[in-house]
Order: structure tokens, then sequence, then C-alpha cells
């Protein structure tokens, strides 16, 4: 017979969510009673706990099951009334989001370390969501940690592990357990959302051809059903579509130098028209026409221009937002349209106020990541479709919708620069000597531009007043061009240093030149204004996009 027990514990005092949860690797999550302390921590700081509903999930990676067997014990002990599990423990991010809102549940448990690699030496993760379906905001993250360093014990329970490869109804402590199909609910919104008729048209065109590549990762048994069952895309062409513990070896970041396969595709002669790819729990998309990259901040802004063609937003935008580091270029069409652009911090907590308060309807963030008020989370597939519904409407290719766009707006020249693995140390000394060139940098000039602002980026919440500083360093310059520093709060060891740049061009003869060209003298300028390379050793960015 199951019966409450309470277990003695001590501390971990490195317990602090990021800004997309608890992030370790999975040697730290399988220390004695390290995912306890923390599922306990959040479990106290949840007023309404006793009675509620909350979703539970991952995105297959190693440790999901094992750490869905504890988090069941534990929320059985602590009074939950119900737990909606994923088949497998397979649930998508932007699948918990909107399983959150449909059924009204306190909220739900994400067991990801998103695009961080998997496997027994790889990284874990742990996140809470809010019943709006969003990352918990930093008033709850905040509580969550404090409690976690002073927390005494945990509750739980001795039940046999329930199975989570059928679905099923079963019980402990009568809490109620509902293994769930994992993908139908997310798959209906979406076909609420678009036309599918006209996506599974454009399908059926022989001479359309799609690539998707899940990575091995959540999103292969959402593209199955929806891309392949429903629009009729072959099962040939949704490649890596089995989500994998350790995602085949591979690093489930949607990018161009991760999903090689799929680039190599589409950089071929015979390239399919159609690219894309998804990230380890599904939130993030890559889009790729045949022999042309979309940059996210340039998808952004073009959904934004071609939403009145989708059926869900044929009514007009309320507004969009976009993090801080990403381009300027959603703004453009949203001053053409008449409508409010908000700037952000990274993270996408901060849209969920905006999105509850019907401020915006569009939002996104140069990481690779789109989104709506569907749900209140970045969503891969989402955007995928997005973009496929456009392409079904207005007949064209990629690249003419791309070149379409930059004549109609101008172009917003982007890179980013990743130092990743930095000694803690030294990331602090760059940051450190940053700081130190803010009071004196207005008026400066670099690379024939002269700064006219030089500040560390601090965000006033409109909806409710709250204040987020230490957001990521900006000198922004008088002709519009921006370097941005900021460091990375996703990675498990050391730390990454973003560095992005950005460069409007109105000159249409320009629009073609190789973006790192065109952006060599801001490059030469960031590194003379933060001294990355001599202050790191680092001489190359390990990643650039």
């Amino acid at each position: 017979m199951s019966k409450v027990i309470l277990v003695e514990t001590s501390p971990f005092l490195d317990q602090k969510p990021g800004t997309s949860g608890l992030r370790k690797q999975v040697t730290v999550f399988q220390q004695e009673n390290y995912l306890e302390n923390f599922v306990q921590s959040v479990f106290d700081c949840l007023k309404e706990l006793k009675g509620s509903t909350l979703v539970v999930g991952g995105d297959g990676r190693y440790y999901n099951r094992e750490a869905i067997q504890i988090i069941i014990s534990m929320a059985a002990a602590n009074g939950v009334e119900k737990l909606l599990i994923g088949q497998a423990g397979i649930l998508s991010t932007p699948a918990v989001s909107h399983l959150i809102r449909k059924y009204k549940a306190l909220g739900g448990i994400i067991l990801s370390a998103s695009h961080n690699p998997g496997g027994k030496d790889g990284d874990f993760g742990i996140k809470y969501n809010a019943s709006n379906g969003g990352p918990a905001p930093e008033s709850l993250t905040d509580k969550v940690f404090a409690n976690s360093k002073s927390i005494s014990q945990y509750k739980t329970t001795n039940n046999d592990a329930i199975d989570l490869e059928q679905l099923s109804h079963s019980s402990v402590l009568g809490m109620q357990i509902e293994v769930i199909d994992s993908v139908a609910d997310y798959a209906d919104l979406m076909e609420s959302l678009f036309d599918f008729g006209k996506i599974r048209d454009l399908m059926a065109k022989p001479e359309f051809g799609i690539c998707f590549d899940a990575m091995s990762a959540v999103t292969g048994p959402y593209a199955t059903e929806i891309l392949g069952n429903r629009l009729g895309v072959s099962a040939n062409n949704i490649i890596r579509a089995v989500p994998l513990e350790d995602f085949g070896g591979g690093h489930p970041d949607p990018n161009l130098a991760h999903a090689k396969e799929l680039v190599e595709r589409m950089f071929a002669n015979n390239a399919p028209a159609f690219g894309a790819a998804s990230d380890g729990d599904g939130d993030r998309n890559m889009i790729l026409g045949a022999n042309c990259y979309v940059t996210p901040s340039d998808s952004l802004a073009i959904l934004a221009a071609n939403a009145h063609l989708i059926p869900a937003y044929k009514d007009g935008l309320t507004g969009v937002a976009r993090s801080m580091p990403t381009s300027q270029a959603v703004d453009r069409v949203a001053e053409r349209l008449n409508l409010t652009s908000y700037e952000t911090p990274t993270g996408w907590k901060f849209f969920g106020n905006l999105l509850d308060a019907n401020k915006i309807t569009l939002c996104g963030e140069e990481s690779f990541g789109t989104g709506s008020d569907h749900v209140r989370e970045k969503d891969g597939l989402w955007a995928v479709l997005f973009w496929l519904n456009i392409l079904a409407v207005k007949q064209q290719s990629i690249k003419e919708i791309v070149s379409e766009h930059w004549k109609e707006y101008g172009r917003n020249f982007y890179t980013r620069h990743d130092f990743e693995g930095v000694e803690t140390e030294d990331a602090d000394k760059v940051f450190t000597h940053l700081e130190s060139l803010l009071e004196k940098s207005a008026g400066k000039k670099y690379a024939g531009r002269t700064i006219s602002i030089a500040d560390n980026f601090t965000y006033h919440d409109p909806i409710d007043a709250s204040v987020s500083t230490n957001q990521g360093i900006r000198f922004l310059f008088e002709d519009g061009a921006r370097i941005i520093f900021r460091k990375s709060g996703t990675g498990t060891s050391g730390a990454t240093i973003r560095l992005y740049i950005e460069h409007f061009e109105s000159n249409a003869a320009k629009f073609e030149d190789e973006t790192q060209e065109v952006l060599r003298d801001l490059l030469e300028a960031a590194e003379e204004i933060g001294q990355v390379k001599a202050l790191t050793g680092k001489v190359i960015a390990d990643v650039i996009t």
C-alpha cells in the first residue's frame, strides 16, 4: 500500500533557474535528491497545488523516463489531483503549453534541455510552466531558488512504476494519472490555425519538394502526424523522425552547423523547394529554401508582413514583439502596418504578459524561435506550417518571397557569433570591461560610425511594471547599426558570450552581398570595443549564424 513518505534532505546551492528553467549535466541531476529537491521547491511555491491538474512531459532525452516516475510519486504525495502525461513521456514544449491552456491545468513540468546535447554524458533540464501555458515568471522562479537553498525534506511515495508506453488511466494515492496521445491535441490546434487544404494541394505538386529534419528529437512524431498523415509528405522527406535519448549523437540545434544533412540537401543542385528543422523540445525552427537560408529575424518580419494570408490571423495583428538582440526587421513591418513593436529581454517568458494582455499577436527571437498567441511558447512546427501556408497562397519560392520583402522594407544584415565554453572568470572580465566603457562611449566613432547610445539594457514591463536589468550590453550607432554583447543562460558548463551585429541597408543593389563581408567593419569594431578574443583567448567564434 502506497503512503506519503517524508525524506530528509540537504540543499543544493546551484539550483537557480535560467531563462529556460534549470539545466545541468545528466550526472548532476542523478545525484541523490537533486531532482527531488528542485521539484519539491517548485511544489512548495504553488499555493494552489493541492487538488490541481498538472501536465508532464519532455523531449525524450536520457533520464526523461526516470525523472517522470520521480515526479509522479512526488506529485501524488503533495496532493495533486491529476497528471496528464505524454505517451512514452514525450511532449513538445509548445504541446505542453497548449495542453495546459486547453485543459485549464495549474501548470506543467517540462523535462528538456532544449537544443543542448543529450545522452548519458549530455544535459538534462526541468522547467515549470504556469497556468497561462508560458514559462514561470521571474517572481516565481526567484521563490523556487530561495526555497531550494533552505529545503530540508521532500514528499514522495512508494508506488509501483507507471507504464508510460500505453495510453492508460491509473492512480496513485488517489491522484489520477492519464497517459495521453502526445500529438493529437496539438495537431488539431495546428489544423484550426492554417489552411491544410491549400497546403495539402501544394504538397501534392510533383515539382514541390520538401525536407523536414526532426533531429532525432521530439518533433519527429508531430511531423509524422501533421506533415505526413495530414498533409501528405512522404516519410522519406521527414528525416531523423524517431526521438532518441542521445539525439543520435547529434546536437539538436536547428542551425546551419548542426542540421548538416538538411543543409546539404537544400544547397544541392536539385534542392527541394522547402526545408526546415526543429530542435530538441520542438520550440525552435530553421527555414530554408532551395539554396536559400532565411534568418530567424527575417522570418519573423516576413510572417508579420504576410499574416493576413493565414486563416487564424486574417483579421490583423494587435502588435508584435522581438527580443532585444533580434534584428529590427520586424519593427519596419510594424511601422508600415501601424502596429506597436515591443522590445523585450531574451527569454520567452517576457512575451507572456504582452500576449495575455492582447498587446501582441506575433513574437520572436533571433535564436530560431517564433510564436504567436495560440500558445505561450515559441513553436517550431507552427512556424513551418505558417511558411507553408504562405507558399501555398503566394505560389512563389522562398527566395522570391525573401527578395520581395527586402525590396519592400530594406534588408537588415545580421549575424550572431557565439563564443562557447568560455571560462567564467574570462567572461566576467569581458563584461566588466564593457561596463567600464558605457559612460564614455556616446559620441565615439568606430568603423566610420558614431555611437549614439551605450547601455546595459533594462526592460520595464508595460503590463505589470516589473523591471529586468542587466539584459545585454548595447552599442547603438546613429545610422541604426547595433553591436550587442550578451552572456547566455542556456549552457551547462562555462559561459557563452554572444555577439550580435546589425546593419540596415536600403540600397537594393547590395541586398545579395555576403553577410559577413557586409558586417566586417562592425565585427572589427566589436573586437576593438569588447576585446573578446584578447580577454578569452578565443580566436574565432565557435558558431556563426
